[in-house]
């Protein structure tokens, strides 16, 4: 656990005090309170690194998470306090995450919960996850999902666009440069 590691220093503490600057208590607070309301166990939902590191750092709420949202998707959850046990929890997550469709640039290694490197990462995974939860049933945290808005142009419309010069060709309704002087001259 970070309890294990020795203390950072130089270039390592700064890049540490960097990403730990990132975490949001107010999103981690949120992050909590709808896992509690989607697994409806009670859970500590105050947003202090502490606290959500508790709470999370075994990754037993974490599969019973998913399970709620695809039952039957972490077949066994561990509760040994063993840290390989822990970290496959956290994995057995990470791979539903990412089956349910959280993107692989959201989510985190099971490092930076467990060792608490980066709880930062975690809330991020937490909100991508959150977002897809609608597909689910279950109630979505975040901003809403973008939706897909395709659309079908005719070959008539296509062609017309075509023959459109945009302003970004270098046409700027007949303006050049030609006239343009921008200092001196060079004198060889």
């Amino acid at each position: 656990m970070a309890n294990n590691r020795a203390t950072k220093s130089g270039f390592a503490a700064e890049a540490q005090r960097k990403i730990n600057s990132k975490y949001s208590e107010e999103l981690a607070q949120e992050c909590l309170e709808w896992v509690s309301s989607v697994t409806g166990s009670p859970l500590n939902t105050s947003g202090d690194p502490d606290n959500f590191f508790e709470v999370l750092k075994d990754g037993q709420v974490l599969c019973q998470l998913v399970n709620t949202l695809i039952p039957g998707s972490v077949k066994k959850v561990n509760t040994s306090a063993m840290a390989f046990k822990c970290m496959e929890n956290i994995n057995n997550f990470l791979a539903v995450a990412v089956s349910i469709g959280v993107p692989s640039q959201e989510t985190f290694q099971s490092v930076d919960l467990w060792e608490r490197q980066n709880l930062n990462s975690v809330v991020i995974c937490l909100q991508s996850l959150g977002r897809k939860a609608g597909q689910f049933g279950a109630p979505s945290i975040g901003p809403k999902e973008a939706e897909k808005n395709i659309r079908n142009f005719s070959e008539d419309k296509l062609k017309a666009g075509q023959t459109i010069i945009s302003l970004q060709y270098g046409s700027n309704k007949g303006a050049n440069q030609s006239g343009l002087n921008f200092g001196n001259t060079r004198h060889m």
